[in-house]
């Protein structure tokens, strides 16, 4: 997963950045202010945007108001110091989906993230399941069948992403976009390794499973009996 954080407290986004990435470890990219915001946006695909109100060159209202203009329907949780009810009321009605009044907790700052990522994709469980394949979203394990599969950390987000996207095919370039920030390209062939490990163990650990490679187009998770296309 894939989040921007969109805060000009350089302290705060550095540790909320931390957070997000030694957590649930999402990809961060982090906006400094209103307009590097915009850009950001208008040049990047994220599964949520934590965004400040009070923001440097382009209020976060505003960058809040034009996002929704363009019809975008990606989770917002604003962050802001406003208490009062009316002004929450009215960050809602810009389009935000939560909001937490600072100072926070950044436990609760995950939880909530978690939260609006899977409404955002459909799913508001906390397992996702394939057949006997099952992936803990708060746990952040894997099990088939019951038996727990041993995945490195990126192993675990790729296969988190693409079970989100459940038999639907992921180009490399998309799956690389959600599992690191503006750095990707540096992660290509990393990338190819840890889709042959996971391939490997999945292969080895169920008995319906499989991570296809589809050349020239991406990747797909399907039972074995979905194989060909």
């Amino acid at each position: 997963m894939r989040i921007l954080v969109v805060e000009d407290e350089h302290r705060l986004a550095d540790n909320i950045a931390r957070a997000m990435r030694e957590g649930p470890g999402y990809a961060v990219d982090i906006a400094r202010n209103g307009e590097e915001a915009e850009l950001f946006l208008r040049t990047g695909h994220y599964d949520l945007i934590l965004l400040d109100l009070m923001l440097p060159k382009v209020d976060g209202r505003d960058v809040l108001r034009r996002f929704r203009g363009r019809d975008d329907s990606t989770p917002v949780l604003v962050l802001t110091a406003v208490s009062e009810t009316s002004s929450k009321i009215t960050l809602l009605d810009l389009g935000a989906d939560d909001y937490l009044t600072k100072p926070f907790d950044l436990g609760e700052l995950i939880a909530r993230a978690r939260a609006l990522i899977r409404r955002g994709k459909g799913r508001r469980q906390t397992v996702l399941q394939m057949g006997a394949l099952a992936l803990n979203l708060t746990e952040q394990t894997v099990t088939y069948a019951d038996k727990l599969i041993n995945l490195s950390p990126t192993e675990y987000r790729i296969l988190e992403y693409l079970m989100h996207r459940e038999r639907t095919i992921v180009s490399k370039e998309e799956l690389l976009e959600h599992l690191y920030d503006f750095t990707w390209a540096h992660h290509s062939n990393v990338l190819e390794a840890h889709i042959s490990n996971l391939r490997r163990k999945l292969r080895s650990e169920t008995e319906t499973m499989v991570l296809q490679t589809l050349r020239g187009r991406g990747y797909r998770i399907a039972a074995s009996h979905l194989t060909s296309i």
